[in-house]
């Protein structure tokens, strides 16, 4: 005798096939709605200072001054925006992150460039990933060196040739608890910070002191901030996402004092 068959009614496989869809979407609006976007910024409260000037423009007792003092080199240290008063290059991030959005689970690059020109650093502030490389290149007609100086990781300290246009990278596998130092020896005004995380939630400044950091995990969170002449301005930035919105943070002012205590 051959086997019974019994066929689905078409009406049954149709409900059926739409329930399956449904519940996935619901799953999928549900699964988007777990994390929120967060923006801010941050103020200098006080007279905008000039900015350091670190080689004046023709002096020929620099290194390498037909290079370097081909042009005035102003510090990155604390640069302030004339309209806004927003403060350059401040670190926001997250310490450790238990839960990482997928769309964000590895780095979205490879590599990160970090360049030299005109006996600069570009960018003054970097942001690297533990599964992303550093590639450090140089646009100097004049050799450069890289200096790290890392709390966690493995210092590195190496010597690029003038106009090196493949470079060297550098991994940096463990994360860190607070941006690192990095110097070139030969020219001791250049200086620039790397802040070392396993996870994407980190930003830093614009030159109007904003910041946007994306798909944190709805809650509430403490996040740290850091500038190099400051330390901690905050270790305890405390925010609260929530799901599937824009989150703004309050702007934050920083008194000018806190730039001139360290």
């Amino acid at each position: 005798m051959l086997p019974v068959r019994f066929e689905r009614p078409l009406a049954w496989r149709l409900l059926f096939g739409g329930c399956l869809f449904s519940l996935l979407a619901l799953n999928g609006s549900a699964f988007a709605a777990e994390y929120g976007d967060l923006s801010g910024q941050f103020l200098f409260d006080g007279e905008i200072p000039e900015r350091e000037l670190l080689v004046r423009k023709g002096d020929a007792a620099a290194k390498d001054a037909a290079v370097c003092s081909a042009e005035s080199v102003l510090s990155d240290a604390l640069v302030v925006d004339a309209e806004t008063k927003g403060i350059a290059n401040v670190f926001v991030y997250l310490l450790r992150a238990s839960d990482v959005h997928p769309d964000l689970k590895a780095g979205s690059e490879e590599e990160v460039v970090f360049d030299q020109k005109g006996c600069r650093f570009f960018p003054h502030a970097l942001f690297v990933r533990t599964d992303q490389k550093v590639r450090v290149l140089s646009d100097d007609p004049v050799s450069h060196n890289t200096h790290t100086y890392p709390l966690r990781n493995q210092s590195v300290n190496f010597l690029l040739q003038a106009n090196d246009r493949k470079g060297e990278t550098v991994s940096n596998p463990i994360p860190e608890l607070l941006p690192m130092k990095v110097e070139c020896d030969i020219h001791r005004h250049m200086r620039a910070y790397w802040l070392v995380l396993d996870h994407p939630y980190a930003a830093i400044t614009d030159e109007q002191g904003k910041f946007t950091i994306e798909k944190l995990p709805a809650g509430t969170h403490k996040l740290r901030v850091w500038h190099e002449l400051v330390g901690w301005i905050d270790r305890e930035f405390e925010v609260t996402i929530a799901a599937g919105e824009k989150t703004e943070a309050p702007p934050v002012k920083v008194p000018a004092a806190r730039f001139e205590e360290n």
